[in-house]
């Protein structure tokens, strides 16, 4: 057998593999005696059929078994000789491999680069105060009114936080939205729809909500509407200036609830005192959950940058598909066209890549902390997962457990995400840590 390693790029490489003839005849006959073990052909006792029989019933089956164990035969040899730390298996070629002949096996692979670890114990992190303000405090109650606040009806111009009921028909440069964009009716002629005065967050029409402050019930306006630049929802709309009739339908005024006994019941609290001290409780455990994200984006920015080595290309391949499903899901569920996507596929995949590249060098240098600090999955971990993911997704444990069984890569890739996640947990608890006052 003679092997032969190119050097394809520093993490990926190509193996030549041959076999010399004795080799692969001696690989042929192993199959064709296993074959013969378990064969069972009319007026013979398993394993007792002649050869040539047991060659004419499987021998289709014989070939292509044949040829995998020389295949796999040529990939453990030259793992076993090269010393290859293997990452991926990215292609095989398999030549002509035939009884009587010798075989050439070309496999390609990318492997774990070579890096040294940089210091990692030690890393900075900032965190926020976790006590709440009495304004944030404030505002949450207020918060919390609102989502129970009645709405009457207001014989008065419409004020800010109103809720105005109206009708609108667009036009730009004269021509109607619904022709300029028929599939987006809601942006070109609406029969009635309902807009906050002077809200915080802009409805379908971007700044219409500030342009009904002082409108009166059975008013009929125009208003002009300066889309963005880059207004994704309707390109056809980008960067135009449209006008709007308008004609106001209703107006109806937020009167939020009284503090008092029957609102304190519906939050599960006493009196204003213990409702100011949940939700100042509430605010404590929300700002201690960001800081613990904060701080693992933290270290894990931290310690990428303390360190630079060529990323294997199947990894980044594989994880920018990832990040561009999570983007296009995210958009999408933001009311982002699909044909938006398309138009910016370039840009798209060019992100997607430098993300994807960045998270691949992460996890390699976590898997390296991982094995430096003797990191592993313990069968907790992995019943922690299991209970975890059953109470998201509402299945039974016991069927994500036989699944798991029977899927082993899934189960890797749940280990691999374990070691991970541990990996980050150990760099926060040996960061330094920069606590900065909470906002007033």
């Amino acid at each position: 057998m003679n092997i032969q390693l190119n050097n394809v790029s520093d993490t990926r490489k190509s193996i030549v593999v041959t076999l010399d003839k004795s080799e692969v005849d001696a690989e042929y006959q192993a199959t064709v005696s296993e074959f013969s073990k378990f064969a069972q052909l009319p007026g013979f006792r398993p394993g007792k059929a002649p050869a040539n029989l047991v060659l004419k019933r499987y021998g289709k089956d014989i070939l292509g078994e044949f040829k995998q164990k020389v295949v796999a035969k040529a990939y453990r040899s030259a793992l076993d000789e090269k010393k290859l730390e293997v990452l991926n298996l990215v292609n095989v070629e398999e030549g002509t491999i035939e009884p009587g002949l010798s075989a050439a096996v070309t496999v390609t692979v990318d492997v774990q680069p070579e890096f040294a670890l940089p210091d990692y114990v030690g890393l900075p992190t900032e965190i926020a105060g976790t006590e709440a303000t009495d304004a944030e405090v404030d505002t949450v109650i207020e918060g919390l009114r609102g989502e129970r606040a009645d709405f009457k009806v207001a014989e008065r111009p419409a004020q800010k936080s109103d809720y105005v009921k109206l009708s609108y028909e667009g036009t730009v440069d004269g021509k109607a939205i619904t022709e300029l964009a028929p599939e987006k009716q809601i942006y070109g002629k609406v029969p009635q729809t309902w807009e906050e005065v002077e809200g915080a967050n802009d409805g379908v029409l971007p700044g219409l909500g500030k342009a009904l402050a002082g409108v009166k019930t059975g008013d009929k306006k125009d208003i002009t509407i300066t889309f963005p630049a880059d207004f994704a929802p309707v390109a056809a709309l980008a960067g135009k200036v449209a006008t709007y009739a308008v004609e106001i339908l209703e107006i109806r005024e937020r009167v939020l609830p009284e503090l008092n006994e029957e609102f304190f019941k519906s939050q599960q609290v006493d009196n204003l005192d213990a409702l100011k001290s949940s939700v100042r409780n509430n605010l404590k455990l929300r700002k201690e959950y960001e800081n613990q994200t904060a701080q693992r984006r933290q270290v894990t920015e931290a310690i990428a940058a303390k360190v630079d080595f060529p990323v294997p290309q199947s990894l980044v391949d594989s994880e920018t598909q990832g990040v561009l499903r999570q983007f296009i899901e995210e958009n999408m569920r933001r009311g982002v066209p699909q044909d938006q996507f398309e138009k910016d596929k370039k840009e798209l995949f060019a992100g997607a890549q430098k993300a994807a590249t960045q998270r691949v060098k992460v996890q390699l240098i976590l898997a390296k902390i991982a094995t430096a600090e003797k990191i592993s999955v313990s069968e907790r971990d992995i019943d922690n997962f299991i209970y975890r993911e059953a109470s998201r997704s509402g299945q039974k444990p016991e069927k994500l457990v036989k699944d798991l069984t029977k899927d082993r890569d899934q189960l890797r890739a749940i280990q691999q995400n374990i070691i991970f996640d541990k990996a980050v947990d150990f760099l926060v608890s040996k960061a330094t840590v920069t606590t900065t006052p909470a906002k007033a």
